[in-house]
């Protein structure tokens, strides 16, 4: 949407078809939720930039090719205004990757600690207009959480269905466990659960893909997906008995893998508090309800 049409050759199209891998940067040590507040900065000399900073938490930052970086730019102005999103390869001078953070799940993607130091990269760079970074990045978290929650969608299907199908197959006290109404009718409930989220993922997509502001039923979405995976793998879990405490099976790693989901992108707390903003009953910081959250379909 954003970014130069040259940029959009050289970057986007490879990363697009797997040519390059990209990353975003936006959280630092003492700026994860309040984004605002990153410290990074961009310094205009002469047609460059030079960047000073570092970023932590950045998913696929010890492979990037480049980084789309969250920075400050216009020291002039108030902190949400002087935000800016500029385009650094990672192979450039001065571009650190300081470590690569072991993770509890989500293994198969590595996460990163980076740091710029004096890093020069040409002002041509600049994705979209600046002093915009902080709204540009606003629309991508909204895009990232819808995503987030349809992709927690498929796991929690296909972890429920493995589930069933292990228990249909073990036997304890001479029956399939299966048949233990304990375990079809948590089964059950779960699957109802899911479809709920279903509808409200679907729902949510169809007022983005019209245009709308998504900013409320994202957050919904995110909120919900992030604690309905983790009831889901928790009890999924328990079925399975001393095997789910394994390796060997695949509800294993969605227990692990799943609880990210309510931290990367966006915490619980700060989906809350969104949501009680577009409710009217955040203490002083009440926000008018979109249309699109009255809108059925």
């Amino acid at each position: 949407m954003y970014g130069t049409h040259e940029l959009k050759k050289a970057f986007l199209e490879p990363a697009i078809k797997g040519d390059m891998v990209a990353c975003v940067g936006v959280s630092e040590v003492e700026a994860g939720s309040d984004v605002a507040s990153t410290k990074t900065t961009a310094v205009r000399n002469g047609d460059d930039f030079v960047i000073n900073g570092h970023k932590m938490w950045i998913t696929n930052g010890a492979q990037a090719d480049w980084i789309c970086l969250f920075c400050n730019t216009e020291q002039d102005k108030p902190k949400h205004l002087n935000k800016s999103l500029i385009l650094v390869p990672m192979k450039t001078k001065g571009v650190t990757v300081a470590k690569k953070i072991l993770k509890l799940g989500n293994r198969s993607s590595d996460t990163a600690q980076i740091f710029f130091e004096d890093v020069r990269v040409p002002q041509k760079h600049l994705i979209g207009e600046p002093g915009m970074g902080f709204v540009y990045q606003m629309e991508q978290f909204q895009e990232e959480r819808l995503w987030s929650a349809a992709s927690a969608l498929v796991a929690m299907d296909r972890i429920i269905k493995e589930t069933a199908k292990y228990c249909s197959e073990r036997t304890a006290f001479g029956s399939p466990v299966i048949n233990n109404q304990i375990i079809h009718f948590t089964l059950a409930e779960l699957q109802t659960e899911v479809e709920a989220l279903r509808a409200l993922v679907y729902r949510s997509v169809y007022n983005y893909l019209q245009g709308e502001n998504v900013t409320l039923f994202a957050s919904m979405c995110k909120l919900k997906a992030g604690r309905l995976s983790r009831v889901v793998a928790d009890k999924c879990l328990q079925f399975w008995g001393g095997m789910g405490f394994t390796e060997e099976v695949l509800v294993s790693r969605f227990f692990r893998d799943t609880r990210v989901l309510s931290i990367a992108g966006g915490t619980d707390e700060i989906m809350l508090q969104i949501i009680s903003k577009y409710m009217g009953i955040l203490p002083g910081k009440s926000k008018k309800r979109p249309a699109s959250s009255t809108v059925s379909h």
